[in-house]
Protein backbone atom coordinates (compact mmCIF):
# COMPACT_ATOMS: atom_id res chain seq x y z
CA UNK A 1 0.00 0.00 0.00
CA UNK A 2 0.99 3.18 -0.83
CA UNK A 3 -0.47 6.67 0.19
CA UNK A 4 2.33 9.10 -0.71
CA UNK A 5 0.78 12.29 -1.55
CA UNK A 6 -2.87 11.61 -0.63
CA UNK A 7 -4.78 13.79 1.61
CA UNK A 8 -6.62 11.28 3.86
CA UNK A 9 -9.70 13.09 6.66
CA UNK A 10 -10.46 10.15 9.74
CA UNK A 11 -13.61 10.85 11.54
CA UNK A 12 -13.46 10.47 14.82
CA UNK A 13 -9.58 9.93 14.55
CA UNK A 14 -8.58 11.02 17.92
CA UNK A 15 -8.73 7.18 19.98
CA UNK A 16 -9.23 3.75 19.15
CA UNK A 17 -10.12 2.36 15.53
CA UNK A 18 -9.76 5.75 14.52
CA UNK A 19 -6.25 6.80 15.84
CA UNK A 20 -4.94 3.15 14.84
CA UNK A 21 -6.37 4.00 10.63
CA UNK A 22 -4.10 7.50 11.04
CA UNK A 23 -1.80 5.66 12.04
CA UNK A 24 -1.77 3.13 9.02
CA UNK A 25 -2.19 5.62 6.66
CA UNK A 26 0.51 7.79 7.67
CA UNK A 27 2.55 4.90 7.87
CA UNK A 28 2.29 4.30 4.69
CA UNK A 29 3.03 7.77 3.28
CA UNK A 30 -0.12 9.53 3.70
CA UNK A 31 -0.70 13.20 4.99
CA UNK A 32 -3.57 12.89 7.42
CA UNK A 33 -6.50 15.35 8.89
CA UNK A 34 -7.27 13.48 12.45
CA UNK A 35 -10.82 14.83 13.49
CA UNK A 36 -12.28 14.94 16.61
CA UNK A 37 -15.21 16.52 18.17
CA UNK A 38 -13.76 18.10 21.34
CA UNK A 39 -11.41 15.90 22.62
CA UNK A 40 -8.88 17.94 21.67
CA UNK A 41 -5.68 16.70 23.41
CA UNK A 42 -6.61 12.94 22.39
CA UNK A 43 -6.44 14.16 18.95
CA UNK A 44 -3.00 16.02 19.16
CA UNK A 45 -1.94 12.92 21.20
CA UNK A 46 -2.80 11.01 18.18
CA UNK A 47 -1.04 13.83 15.62
CA UNK A 48 2.35 13.04 17.37
CA UNK A 49 2.07 9.36 16.89
CA UNK A 50 1.89 9.54 13.13
CA UNK A 51 4.92 9.11 10.85
CA UNK A 52 5.45 11.68 8.52
CA UNK A 53 5.03 15.63 8.76
CA UNK A 54 2.29 17.57 7.71
CA UNK A 55 -0.29 16.20 9.52
CA UNK A 56 -3.69 18.39 11.13
CA UNK A 57 -6.10 18.13 13.65
CA UNK A 58 -9.49 19.40 13.05
CA UNK A 59 -12.19 19.58 15.21
CA UNK A 60 -16.34 19.81 13.93
CA UNK A 61 -19.59 18.60 15.63
CA UNK A 62 -21.01 15.33 13.41
CA UNK A 63 -24.14 16.22 13.63
CA UNK A 64 -23.93 19.78 12.89
CA UNK A 65 -23.98 20.04 8.88
CA UNK A 66 -22.15 23.50 8.63
CA UNK A 67 -18.96 22.10 10.57
CA UNK A 68 -19.37 18.94 8.69
CA UNK A 69 -18.81 20.90 5.10
CA UNK A 70 -16.03 23.02 6.96
CA UNK A 71 -13.98 19.95 8.12
CA UNK A 72 -14.10 18.67 4.69
CA UNK A 73 -12.75 21.91 3.09
CA UNK A 74 -10.26 22.57 5.49
CA UNK A 75 -9.05 19.14 4.67
CA UNK A 76 -8.42 20.57 1.36
CA UNK A 77 -6.78 23.53 1.83
CA UNK A 78 -4.38 21.77 4.48
CA UNK A 79 -3.39 19.24 1.61
CA UNK A 80 -4.42 20.85 -1.37
CA UNK A 81 -6.92 17.59 -2.32
CA UNK A 82 -8.70 15.05 -0.10
CA UNK A 83 -7.91 11.63 -1.88
CA UNK A 84 -9.89 9.48 1.12
CA UNK A 85 -12.35 9.83 3.73
CA UNK A 86 -13.00 7.36 6.62
CA UNK A 87 -16.17 7.67 7.91
CA UNK A 88 -15.29 6.16 11.51
CA UNK A 89 -17.10 8.80 14.08
CA UNK A 90 -19.89 7.56 16.00
CA UNK A 91 -21.52 7.19 19.17
CA UNK A 92 -22.68 4.30 21.17
CA UNK A 93 -25.32 5.40 23.50
CA UNK A 94 -27.44 2.75 25.72
CA UNK A 95 -31.28 3.47 25.49
CA UNK A 96 -33.33 0.22 26.47
CA UNK A 97 -37.03 0.88 25.08
CA UNK A 98 -39.18 -0.93 28.05
CA UNK A 99 -36.57 1.55 30.90
CA UNK A 100 -37.30 5.38 29.00
CA UNK A 101 -39.85 7.92 28.62
CA UNK A 102 -40.83 8.41 24.80
CA UNK A 103 -38.64 11.59 25.18
CA UNK A 104 -35.28 9.92 26.40
CA UNK A 105 -36.44 7.46 23.43
CA UNK A 106 -36.57 10.13 21.09
CA UNK A 107 -33.72 12.03 21.93
CA UNK A 108 -31.10 9.03 22.15
CA UNK A 109 -32.08 8.49 18.07
CA UNK A 110 -31.85 11.63 17.05
CA UNK A 111 -28.36 12.24 18.59
CA UNK A 112 -27.43 8.92 17.51
CA UNK A 113 -28.98 9.33 14.15
CA UNK A 114 -27.14 12.68 13.25
CA UNK A 115 -23.95 11.51 14.07
CA UNK A 116 -23.29 7.91 12.62
CA UNK A 117 -25.81 8.39 9.73
CA UNK A 118 -26.56 11.91 8.73
CA UNK A 119 -23.08 12.90 9.94
CA UNK A 120 -21.20 10.20 7.35
CA UNK A 121 -23.95 11.42 4.95
CA UNK A 122 -22.89 14.51 4.76
CA UNK A 123 -18.97 13.97 5.45
CA UNK A 124 -19.46 11.59 2.27
CA UNK A 125 -21.55 14.18 -0.03
CA UNK A 126 -18.67 17.91 0.93
CA UNK A 127 -15.80 14.85 0.24
CA UNK A 128 -17.28 13.69 -3.04
CA UNK A 129 -17.52 17.07 -4.77
CA UNK A 130 -14.03 17.51 -4.31
CA UNK A 131 -12.59 14.10 -5.58
CA UNK A 132 -15.30 14.21 -9.05
CA UNK A 133 -13.32 17.65 -9.19
CA UNK A 134 -10.03 16.12 -8.90
CA UNK A 135 -10.92 13.17 -10.96
CA UNK A 136 -11.78 10.54 -8.16
CA UNK A 137 -10.94 8.88 -4.80
CA UNK A 138 -11.79 6.75 -1.67
CA UNK A 139 -14.59 6.82 1.21
CA UNK A 140 -14.31 4.03 3.49
CA UNK A 141 -17.12 2.97 6.07
CA UNK A 142 -17.08 1.86 9.26
CA UNK A 143 -19.75 0.38 10.34
CA UNK A 144 -20.84 -2.58 12.59
CA UNK A 145 -21.65 -6.03 12.88
CA UNK A 146 -24.47 -4.72 14.94
CA UNK A 147 -25.63 -3.57 11.76
CA UNK A 148 -26.47 -7.30 11.22
CA UNK A 149 -26.93 -8.93 14.03
CA UNK A 150 -29.32 -6.36 15.82
CA UNK A 151 -28.75 -3.99 19.18
CA UNK A 152 -31.18 -5.10 21.67
CA UNK A 153 -29.82 -2.03 24.31
CA UNK A 154 -28.70 0.10 21.52
CA UNK A 155 -31.01 -0.30 18.89
CA UNK A 156 -30.63 3.03 17.07
CA UNK A 157 -27.03 2.62 16.98
CA UNK A 158 -27.54 -0.54 15.10
CA UNK A 159 -30.15 1.17 12.48
CA UNK A 160 -27.47 3.75 12.60
CA UNK A 161 -25.21 1.01 10.81
CA UNK A 162 -27.58 -0.53 8.78
CA UNK A 163 -27.99 3.15 7.07
CA UNK A 164 -24.58 3.40 6.59
CA UNK A 165 -24.02 -0.11 4.95
CA UNK A 166 -26.96 0.94 2.42
CA UNK A 167 -25.65 4.71 2.13
CA UNK A 168 -22.25 3.04 1.09
CA UNK A 169 -23.53 0.96 -1.33
CA UNK A 170 -26.01 3.87 -3.15
CA UNK A 171 -22.84 6.05 -3.54
CA UNK A 172 -21.20 2.86 -5.17
CA UNK A 173 -23.29 3.11 -7.68
CA UNK A 174 -23.67 6.92 -8.08
CA UNK A 175 -20.40 7.74 -8.06
CA UNK A 176 -18.39 5.01 -9.67
CA UNK A 177 -18.82 6.71 -12.60
CA UNK A 178 -16.70 9.79 -10.94
CA UNK A 179 -13.90 6.92 -10.31
CA UNK A 180 -14.74 6.97 -6.77
CA UNK A 181 -14.76 3.97 -4.94
CA UNK A 182 -17.21 3.51 -1.81
CA UNK A 183 -16.64 0.55 0.60
CA UNK A 184 -17.89 -0.13 4.36
CA UNK A 185 -15.76 -2.55 7.17
CA UNK A 186 -17.66 -3.78 9.78
CA UNK A 187 -15.90 -4.21 12.80
CA UNK A 188 -17.01 -6.85 16.00
CA UNK A 189 -15.96 -6.82 19.25
CA UNK A 190 -12.65 -4.32 19.39
CA UNK A 191 -10.40 -3.77 22.28
CA UNK A 192 -9.46 -0.52 23.13
CA UNK A 193 -8.96 2.11 26.41
CA UNK A 194 -13.21 2.89 25.88
CA UNK A 195 -14.13 -0.93 26.13
CA UNK A 196 -10.58 -2.40 28.50
CA UNK A 197 -13.10 -1.87 31.26
CA UNK A 198 -15.55 -3.69 30.05
CA UNK A 199 -13.55 -6.78 28.47
CA UNK A 200 -11.61 -6.50 32.23
CA UNK A 201 -14.72 -7.12 33.76
CA UNK A 202 -17.27 -10.17 34.31
CA UNK A 203 -18.31 -9.84 30.87
CA UNK A 204 -15.03 -10.25 29.39
CA UNK A 205 -14.36 -13.71 28.59
CA UNK A 206 -18.25 -14.17 27.07
CA UNK A 207 -17.44 -11.78 25.15
CA UNK A 208 -14.06 -12.95 23.61
CA UNK A 209 -15.84 -16.26 23.51
CA UNK A 210 -17.97 -14.71 20.65
CA UNK A 211 -15.14 -15.29 18.32
CA UNK A 212 -13.60 -18.86 17.38
CA UNK A 213 -10.23 -17.25 18.04
CA UNK A 214 -10.90 -16.75 21.18
CA UNK A 215 -10.09 -12.81 21.58
CA UNK A 216 -11.51 -9.50 20.64
CA UNK A 217 -10.02 -7.55 17.49
CA UNK A 218 -7.00 -5.32 18.14
CA UNK A 219 -8.01 -1.57 16.21
CA UNK A 220 -4.59 -2.44 13.85
CA UNK A 221 -6.64 -5.27 12.47
CA UNK A 222 -9.81 -3.40 11.29
CA UNK A 223 -7.30 -0.38 10.24
CA UNK A 224 -5.22 -3.01 7.95
CA UNK A 225 -8.18 -3.80 5.78
CA UNK A 226 -9.82 -0.06 6.15
CA UNK A 227 -6.77 1.09 4.26
CA UNK A 228 -6.37 -1.82 1.75
CA UNK A 229 -10.11 -1.22 0.60
CA UNK A 230 -8.38 2.48 0.41
CA UNK A 231 -5.22 1.50 -1.81
CA UNK A 232 -4.81 1.09 -5.84
CA UNK A 233 -5.98 -1.81 -6.88
CA UNK A 234 -9.46 -2.40 -4.47
CA UNK A 235 -11.39 -0.92 -7.19
CA UNK A 236 -13.67 -3.91 -7.78
CA UNK A 237 -14.46 -4.21 -4.42
CA UNK A 238 -16.67 -0.29 -4.14
CA UNK A 239 -19.92 -1.39 -2.94
CA UNK A 240 -18.86 -4.07 -0.70
CA UNK A 241 -19.36 -4.29 3.17
CA UNK A 242 -16.11 -6.72 4.69
CA UNK A 243 -16.90 -8.20 8.42
CA UNK A 244 -13.74 -8.25 10.32
CA UNK A 245 -15.02 -9.86 13.59
CA UNK A 246 -13.15 -13.20 14.05
CA UNK A 247 -15.70 -15.27 12.68
CA UNK A 248 -18.09 -14.10 15.87
CA UNK A 249 -21.02 -13.68 13.48
CA UNK A 250 -21.49 -14.97 10.12
CA UNK A 251 -24.02 -14.22 8.01
CA UNK A 252 -25.06 -15.11 4.63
Amino acid sequence: MDFTGQGVLVTGGSRGIGRAIATCFAQHGASVAVHCHSNRVAAEETRTLLEGSGHVVLEADMADALAVGQLVDDTVSAFGRIDVLVNNAGIYEEHRLAEMTYEQWQAAWQRTLAVNLSGAANASYCAARHMIRSGGGRIINVSSRGAFRGEPDYPAYGASKAGLNSLGQSLALALAPHNIYVMTVAPGFVETDMTASLLGGEAGQSIREQSPLGRAGSPAEVAYVVAFLASAGAEYSTGSIIDVNGASYLRS
